[in-house]
């Protein structure tokens, strides 16, 4: 699964607005996490795709990805 690879590639708006659209955005940052936890399958990630999995519908996780992703390019953790 190649999908964060995908992501990462795409312009800073274009992520962006992949993410700003409610259901969208949460299946985006859903798919970028779990092909990041298949590929290197290290227990941060894991953490990380099961806590956004789980809580990650709110809006708070989605919004501190989508700061961090203006300010630095790419997800956090990702």
């Amino acid at each position: 699964m190649n999908f964060d690879r995908w992501f990462n590639s795409q312009d800073r708006l274009v992520k962006v607005i992949l993410l700003i659209i409610p259901i969208i955005g949460w299946i985006v940052e859903c798919l970028v996490r779990l092909s990041i936890m298949l590929r290197t399958q290290s227990i941060l990630h894991i953490v990380v795709f099961l806590l956004f999995l789980i809580v990650g519908w709110s809006w708070i996780l989605c919004l501190i990805d989508l700061i961090y992703l203006v300010v630095k390019g790419h997800l956090i953790f990702a």
